[in-house]
């Protein structure tokens, strides 16, 4: 039966050619699995590392929001190595997102679950699926996802395989967003406060949630010598 379903799913996922992409693997998953939208969050660490897909503005919120804060959906189900979901967004059965789930509420998502990345002991971040309507995933759909998760996380190994040391596989780069100027920034900050690059971005974080700005507009401040952060 499983074999069955793998076999089903690579064939859909090459239904358009066999040169498969980060796009394509993000989009297949809402017509696959019957949800509305889907994304895939790479980790550094235990930290939120950046985007490295999204279907659609809410997908993007949703993955901008769990960067900025690093709570959400893709961070539990990675840092847990399980399976996160949330079928009622507006009525948990328990509040544990209090930074992410009123904007992605107030954005229209009332559902949202986070399928881990990994390949034996590689972890390498999350697939996040929402809906805009509430309610649980199927037994079929909860299977269906855990296979397309172990398949998009073979994926980015083989892709990231051929890529020079220290360098990101042009393959991953295409649709994603790395949020590099902030990465920057971190390393700014940790000369200026004599703190560890970690520190830094949570920091940096800390600051963008507090002052209500995007990420990526602290960090162009602070690598533009025009903010600093006390």
């Amino acid at each position: 039966m499983a074999s069955d379903r793998l076999r089903r799913i690579l064939a859909a996922l090459s239904d358009g050619g066999d040169d498969w992409s980060s796009a394509r693997l993000c989009g297949a998953c809402p017509a696959m699995l019957s949800v509305s939208g889907s994304g895939i969050m790479l980790m550094s660490g235990d930290l939120p590392g950046g985007s490295l897909c999204t279907t659609d503005q809410r997908s993007e919120l949703i993955e901008d929001v769990q960067y900025t804060l690093g709570e959400g959906p893709c961070v539990d189900a990675h840092q847990q190595g399980r399976v996160v979901a949330e079928p009622d967004l507006a009525d948990p059965v328990s509040r544990r997102w209090p930074g992410f789930s009123p904007p992605v509420l107030e954005a229209g998502v009332r559902a949202v679950f986070g399928f881990p990345l990994a390949v034996g002991r590689a972890r390498l971040g999350a697939l996040n699926l929402y809906r805009d309507e509430a309610g649980p995933l199927t037994a079929d759909q909860h299977a269906d996802a855990l296979v397309l998760a172990d398949v998009i996380a073979r994926w980015v190994l083989e892709a990231q395989a051929g890529a020079p040391f220290g360098a990101v596989a042009e393959e991953l780069e295409v649709s994603a967003d790395f949020h590099f100027a902030v990465h920057n920034a971190a390393g700014i900050v940790s000369v200026q406060e004599d703190v560890s690059v970690t520190e830094a971005l949570i920091r940096l974080r800390a600051h963008a949630f507090s002052n209500d700005r995007p990420i990526n507009d602290v960090a162009q401040g602070i690598i533009a010598r025009t903010l600093r952060l006390s």
